[in-house]
């Protein structure tokens, strides 16, 4: 059920994303934004793409840490081959899910792999961090990966959706989460009608490629709306359609702090990390490096 009117104060913030060079790569980010901290637990949102590489060439993410977070990395195109300290290798594809609970402390890289750089090859794909309930923030780490067919698929009247976290319509994906949260992959067709999972206290979309209308006004690819808690929310796809990214769940019990790549409710856990991370004490102290990506590091931002 689509509702018939939506107003256009509905759309409590509307976010443009920065552009930042993540290392010789430019990303899109949404999140954290200066007048939206968090969306549900979302705290962290780029776009990586799309991108264009020769043979060869590709994106080498050195392994770096994180604290108080889960990660997760979902493609349209290309690949990354993931590395962790927690012994993880394990490369991702369009379609699936791979999902880091940092918890009280991970180390990961994320690489083109060896395959893809043997010809040209493209990248384009969302990461996003889920800040971790305060109870849950020294857990221990651990890391999940779901091929696409085993996520949750919804399709009706011009709109096809997979489910990559939490639940929405009746429906679960299966990684393990620590916060009600939902995260889907929707494609509509011309004109299609979209409707917002309801039943959620924070909704957001953000618009990877096409448009949008809602309440009368469009809304262009690289824009993130956060609606108002409480709102029946459609939205209707353009003339050519659109593909979208809808995100949210509980607003967590507050902010929460962020430096560099550690989330933490307290101060002094993020400080400790820039100790630890420092001290580049592998395996003896908070951090490790991963198994097979020991050469370099990304170190401590100055």
């Amino acid at each position: 059920m689509c509702p018939d009117e939506v107003g256009v104060d509905a759309i409590e913030t509307l976010v443009v994303p920065r552009a930042r060079d993540i290392g010789g790569f430019e990303v899109r980010r949404a999140l954290p934004a200066p007048k939206r901290q968090m969306v549900g637990p979302f705290i962290f949102f780029d776009q990586a793409g799309p991108a264009d590489f020769l043979t060869g060439q590709g994106i080498d993410v050195r392994p770096h840490p994180h604290i108080g977070l889960g990660t997760v990395t979902y493609l349209y195109r290309g690949d990354f081959h993931h590395r962790d300290s927690l012994g993880t290798d394990q490369i991702i594809r369009p379609g699936a899910v791979n999902w880091m609970v940092a918890g009280r402390g991970v180390t990961h890289s994320e690489r083109t792999s060896s395959l893809a750089r043997t010809g040209p090859h493209s990248l384009y794909g969302i990461q996003t961090w889920i800040a971790l309930p305060e109870n849950r923030e020294d857990m221990p780490p651990d890391f999940e990966h779901h091929a696409a067919d085993t996520l949750p698929e919804f399709e009706d009247g011009g709109v096809s959706a997979r489910l990559i976290l939490g639940s929405a319509y009746g429906r679960a994906a299966p990684a393990t989460l620590h916060s009600e949260t939902f995260y889907l992959d929707v494609t509509l067709d011309a004109d299609a009608l979209f409707p917002l999972p309801d039943d959620h206290e924070d909704r957001g979309l953000y618009v990877t490629e096409g448009a949008v209308s809602i309440a009368g006004q469009t809304y262009e690819a690289g824009r993130m709306m956060v609606f108002r808690p409480g709102d029946r929310i459609a939205v209707k796809a353009g003339p050519q359609g659109a593909r979208l990214m809808a995100l949210g769940g509980a607003t967590l019990n507050g902010p929460r702090y962020i430096w560099w790549n550690f989330v933490s409710s307290s101060r002094e856990k993020i400080e400790h990390a820039k100790r630890e991370w420092k001290a580049a004490n592998w395996g003896q102290g908070q951090f490790d490096l991963p198994e097979g990506d020991r050469d370099a590091f990304i170190p401590l931002p100055g």
